[in-house]
């Protein structure tokens, strides 16, 4: 498998998107050293190419049979599974040994880490919660940078946590709408699917409202500055603009428009919270 298509199986432009996640939990923790930076950006992106190897792999045959995404790599016989398997256990393995070198509670949590990674494709065969448990997975990321500056538990990380819950449940939930039709055909789970569309669309609405008021809770609890409150309004806005979106009668462009918007949001977080730490 060379680096083109292993890119394009693990969405690695995802990965940048995802990183700052991790570092906002390094950021509301004081900032860390350039080890703790380094040893972060490593387990982020370890994490995240062993959760996308995972869900390509054992979704594999669900992708096969969805107009939507037939045209995977594994479904299309272009990788083979036995290779997908082989990168999600070396990134897992590379998320521990990463973790390891953080501290002794992250090495501990870096093993529940691995199993919710891998878990998580299954959910939605048996549960329409697999849109929070995605959100819980990806909210380890904050939780996770944060203990690797402290080594312990304060309110802090469960409400970063929570931000990033429920912001990718909401996500989740608009995404999951255009496969309404396929997952009600195969059995297969979701809120929309249990809900119908309205009331999904509902349900993901709530959960930003939830996002947004705990970035106000995490700002407020740590006495964050101007720059921080600015990034807050920012992504106050493209939240609103999202869900409007997803109201709209064109779902196709309405999704690609809202995922679009959505790459905005981490980097946005991040330079606000960056800059509050350290140049205020």
């Amino acid at each position: 498998m060379d680096f083109k298509k292993f890119s394009e199986l693990i969405l690695i432009e995802q990965t940048f998107f995802a990183l700052p996640f991790a570092l906002l939990g390094v950021l509301f923790a004081g900032g860390g050293t350039i080890g703790t930076w380094f040893w972060v950006i490593i387990a982020m992106a370890a994490a995240r190419t062993a959760g996308m190897s995972f869900n390509r792999v054992i979704d594999a045959g669900i992708d096969a049979k969805n107009p939507r995404t037939r045209d995977r790599l594994i479904p299309k016989g272009e990788v083979r599974p036995k290779m997908v398997w082989m990168a999600a256990v070396m990134s897992s393995l590379l998320l521990i040994g990463s973790s390891f070198m953080l501290n002794k509670l992250c090495f501990y949590l870096s093993f529940p880490a691995v199993f919710m990674l891998f878990t998580y494709s299954y959910f939605k065969r048996f549960s329409a919660s697999s849109h929070f448990y995605l959100g819980l997975v990806e909210a380890a990321a904050p939780i996770g940078g944060y203990l690797a500056v402290t080594g312990e538990f304060t309110r802090v990380p469960f409400v970063l946590g929570l931000v990033i819950l429920t912001w990718i449940a909401g996500l989740d939930i608009v995404y999951a709408i255009q496969d309404l039709e396929f997952d009600t055909k195969e059995n297969l789970h979701s809120i929309p699917v249990r809900l119908g569309k309205r009331k999904a669309l509902i349900i993901s609405a709530a959960c930003y409202v939830v996002s947004m008021s705990a970035l106000v809770y995490a700002g407020l609890l740590t006495h964050k500055n101007i720059f921080y409150w600015v990034a807050v309004v920012s992504v106050g806005m493209i939240f609103f603009y999202q869900q409007r979106m997803a109201r709209s009668e064109n779902l196709a462009l309405a999704v690609k428009l809202f995922f679009k918007a959505n790459m905005y949001i981490s980097p946005i977080l991040f330079i606000g919270t960056f800059t509050d730490v350290f140049f205020t």
